[in-house]
């Protein structure tokens, strides 16, 4: 089961790629709605790997990883000249991240068999 796991987290990721880049996002319709999007997304992606990853050590180096990777895909919308380039998406990113990570503290044993 941890491959499945591993699989679908890292399908998340590419997820989240494919829809920072795409020319028309989902939106959920109200302003700045797209906040709460990177919010939810880079949270359930920190709360998806801590269900995989106990080791304090290995979860900082993927919080850190996806805030870089948030931080690096608004720079890439920034140059695309389709998207913009948003601090406070990075914010959010980030905020994501440690939302994710509490929840995983709150609920460690969320994936089954995922260790």
């Amino acid at each position: 089961m941890r491959r499945l796991w591993l699989a679908l987290g890292w399908a998340m990721v590419a997820a989240i790629v494919y829809g920072s880049v795409m020319h028309s996002p989902p939106s959920l319709g109200f302003e700045q709605s797209d906040k709460l999007e990177h919010l939810g997304g880079y949270g359930m992606l920190m709360f998806w790997f801590c269900q995989l990853y106990r080791a304090r050590r290995v979860r900082i180096g993927y919080a850190l990883g996806f805030v870089a990777l948030g931080v690096a895909l608004e720079f890439v919308q920034g140059w695309l000249g389709y998207r913009d380039f948003e601090v406070a998406d990075m914010v959010a990113d980030a905020a994501g991240v440690a939302f994710g990570w509490g929840l995983a503290l709150m609920f460690p044993n969320a994936l089954p068999q995922a260790r």
